[in-house]
C-alpha cells in the first residue's frame, strides 16, 4: 500500500488497492526459534526440511491434504512448478535488529553446489515476499534441505512465519486459526490424566517426594534422543520438557533442597547408544546419583536391531543401581500418532515401573475440534514432524509431574519390588551389563576385559568435528564421544585398527556423517567380515551403535577395522565402544 500524498486541494489522495494475494498456505505458523551459539559468533536456529520434513510441515501447519501437492514439495522442481513467492515474517523483541533468512538446497550428490536463498529481514513482523523467478537456479538442486535463521548475535529469540504463495492452477485449502491452550480447563486435565499408563510400584517415587519434602537436595536424570535434548524447544536449554519439569518439581515439591538436572539426550540416537553411554552421560562416572531417572527411547527404537532387548538392558541397569532410584518409561509421539509403546510397555510391566504415554494424552484429541473437546492441534504441539513445540515440552513435562501428583495424593501402599535377579526379562537383557571403551576408558578397562591395541594403524588422529549436544541446563552443546580414533581424510596410509578383547558381546559405535570425505569402514571379526559401515547412509553427523559380536560365551576377539577399497583417502571414525563380559 503506497503511503498517502498531497494534492492542490489539500485532501489526501485515496491510496492504490492492494495487489490481492495469491492463495498460500503455511509452513511456519507463529513458530518460536532461537539463535544457538555458533564458533563465528553468530547465533542461529536451523530447521531441516529434507527427508519428508517439509511435506509434515505443509500437513500441519498448512492443513494441505493433497497428496499431489505434498509430492511436489520433495523436489526443487516440483517446488518450484507449485510455488510463486515465499512470504517470511519476524517478530522479535527489538523490532530494528536483523536476521537472515535462508533456504537452502541440497544438491542430487554429496559435494555438488546447490542453491540457498537468501533475504535479510527486520524483526517487526512485516511479511517479505521473495519471489522464485529472481532466484538464479543451480541445475544440480534436489531439495529444500533446510531453512535457517542467522541472528547477527546468539540468544535472540522471535517468532516466525513462513508462507508459500501458488502458482496459477493451485489451490490452497482455508489455513487454521489456533486458539490459545487453556491450561486451566477439565479438558486439559483430562487430557494430561490420561498419560499415565501404569502406575506401577510406587514405592521409589514416594521416596524421591519424601526427601524432597525433607529438605533435601534431589538430582533429576533423564536420558533419551532428540526429544529428551530438547529439540523444538526454544530456547532449547530453558524450555525442554526436562528443564520444565525440573523447574516445576522444585517449585512443587523440593522444600528448601536444591534441584540438579541431569539432561542426557541425544539427537538420532536409540536405547542401542543409550545403554552405552548411561554411567557416562547419566551418572557422570559415579559424580551423580539421580533420584529419578525418566527414559524416553519410544520413537527412536524403531531401529534397533534387537527389537527391544536393548530398551530392557537399559532399563535394568538404571532400576539396578544400589541408592534405588524411582524410575519411569516415557513414551513420546510423532506426529503421525506412533511410537513403540505397544512393543515396549511390556517391559514396565514386568518391573512395575511407572509408564506415562504422551500418545495416550494427546493423540485422541487431535481429530477433535476446539468445539468437541480438543485442547491442544497439532500444528500447535510439533514443531515439526518429530519435536515437540514449547507447548508440547510443556504437555511432557505436565503428563510426568502428573504421576507424581497421583502418587502423592494417595496413601502410602508398601509393595514388594520386583527382584531383577529372579525375574526372566520380558524381552531380553542380554547388554545390562554393557560398558564403554573409547581412548579414555580404555587404561582402566584394559586387564578387566584383556585389551590389548595391537595397532591403531592410521586411526591414530582424534575427530574434533563430531555431534554436540546441549546438556542438563546449558545452552552451550558438548560434544559427544570426544575420545575417539580417527582415520582422517587423505591418510598417509591404511594400516587397520587392530584390538583383541576378551568379551561375549561388542558394539562398534561409529561416527556417521554428511560431507562427501566421509568413507566406508569395514570391520572383522576374528578375520571374518561382519560390517561395511557406511557414515553417510544416515546422511549427517551423529553417533550411530552397531552389534558386531553376539556371542553367548566370554572368549578372546580380534577387532580389524580399515577403510574399504577406493576410500583410503576418505574419513572414518571409531567414537568407541560397548563391551559385555
Amino acid at each position: 500500500m503506497e503511503a498517502a500524498k498531497s494534492v492542490n486541494n489539500g485532501g489526501p489522495v485515496a491510496p492504490k488497492d492492494p495487489v490481492k494475494k495469491r492463495p498460500f498456505f503455511f509452513i511456519m505458523q507463529g513458530k518460536q526459534v532461537y539463535g544457538s551459539p555458533q564458533p563465528d559468533g553468530r547465533g542461529i536456529q536451523f530447521i531441516y526440511e529434507n527427508d519428508g520434513r517439509l511435506i509434515d510441515a505443509a500437513r500441519l501447519a498448512g492443513n494441505i491434504s493433497d497428496d499431489y501437492m505434498l509430492e511436489l514439495l520433495r523436489s526443487t522442481a516440483g517446488f518450484r512448478k507449485m510455488v510463486h513467492s515465499i512470504g517470511v515474517s519476524v517478530t522479535g523483541r527489538v523490532p530494528d535488529e536483523k536476521v537472515n533468512f535462508v533456504m537452502q538446497m541440497y544438491p542430487k550428490a554429496p559435494g555438488e553446489p546447490a542453491t540457498s536463498i537468501e533475504k535479510e529481514l527486520d524483526m517487526d513482523g512485516m511479511e517479505n515476499i521473495i519471489e522464485l523467478s529472481d532466484v538464479n537456479w543451480l541445475a544440480s538442486d534436489h531439495e529444500i534441505g533446510q531453512t535457517r535463521f542467522e541472528f547477527a548475535r546468539p540468544g535472540i529469540q522471535a517468532s516466525v512465519d513462513v508462507r508459500f504463495y501458488l502458482n496459477e492452477g493451485f489451490v490452497a485449502p482455508i489455513q487454521r486459526e489456533e486458539t490459545l491452550v487453556n491450561f486451566e480447563s477439565d479438558n486439559y486435565k483430562k487430557m494430561i490424566a490420561r498419560s499415565l499408563r501404569l502406575k506401577g510400584n510406587t514405592g521409589r517415587i514416594e521416596a524421591l517426594l519424601a526427601k524432597a519434602g525433607a529438605g533435601e537436595d534431589i538430582t533429576l536424570g533423564f536420558i533419551g534422543g532428540s526429544i529428551t535434548q530438547g529439540a523444538g524447544a526454544i530456547p532449547i536449554h530453558e524450555k525442554c520438557y526436562a528443564r520444565v519439569f525440573a523447574d516445576e518439581f522444585e517449585k512443587k515439591y523440593a522444600k528448601g533442597g536444591k534441584v540438579d538436572l541431569v539432561k542426557a539426550g541425544v539427537g538420532g540416537t536409540p536405547s542401542e547408544l543409550g545403554m552405552i553411554r548411561f554411567e557416562r552421560d547419566v551418572l557422570r562416572d559415579g559424580v551423580k546419583k539421580p533420584d529419578l531417572i525418566v527414559i524416553e527411547f519410544a520413537v527412536n527404537d524403531e531401529g534397533d536391531e534387537t527389537k527391544g532387548i536393548c530398551f530392557e538392558s537399559l532399563i535394568r541397569k538404571a532400576y539396578r543401581l544400589p541408592w534405588k532410584p524411582a524410575v519411569v518409561i516415557l513414551f513420546a509421539v510423532f506426529s503421525n500418532d506412533w511410537n513403540l509403546q505397544d512393543r515396549l510397555g511390556p517391559v514396565g510391566v514386568r518391573y512395575q515401573i511407572p509408564m506415562v504415554s504422551v500418545l495416550d494424552a494427546v493423540s485422541p484429541q487431535f481429530m477433535l475440534l476446539p468445539e468437541d473437546g480438543r485442547v491442544i492441534s497439532k500444528n500447535q504441539y510439533f514443531y515439526d514432524q518429530y519435536h515437540p513445540s514449547n507447548l508440547g515440552h510443556q504437555i511432557m513435562s505436565d503428563c510426568i509431574i502428573n504421576l507424581l501428583d497421583v502418587v502423592n495424593a494417595e496413601p502410602s501402599q508398601y509393595e514388594e519390588e520386583v527382584e531383577l535377579d529372579k525375574t526372566e526379562p520380558a524381552i531380553g537383557a542380554d547388554f545390562e551389563k554393557v560398558v564403554l571403551l573409547d581412548r579414555k576408558e580404555m587404561p582402566r578397562l584394559k586387564s578387566r576385559f584383556g585389551i590389548e591395541l595391537v595397532s591403531e594403524g592410521s586411526f591414530a588422529d582424534i575427530d574434533k568435528d563430531l555431534q554436540h549436544v546441549e546438556m542438563d541446563s546449558e545452552i552451550k552443546p558438548v560434544p559427544e564421544f570426544p575420545y575417539n580414533w580417527c582415520h582422517e581424510e587423505n591418510s598417509a596410509n591404511n594400516d587397520p585398527f587392530v584390538m583383541k578383547i576378551t568379551c561375549s558381546k561388542l558394539l562398534l559405535v561409529h561416527k556417521d556423517s554428511g560431507l562427501p570425505n566421509a568413507g566406508v569402514g569395514v570391520v572383522y571379526v576374528d578375520g571374518k567380515k561382519v560390517l561395511e559401515a557406511d557414515p553417510l547412509k544416515n546422511g549427517w553427523t551423529h553417533c550411530n551403535a552397531v552389534i558386531i559380536h553376539n556371542g553367548k560365551r566370554t572368549k578372546e576377539h580380534e577387532i580389524r577395522i580399515e577403510l574399504a577399497p577406493g576410500m583410503e583417502k576418505k574419513k572414518f571414525t571409531i567414537l568407541g565402544f560397548g563391551v559385555v563380559e
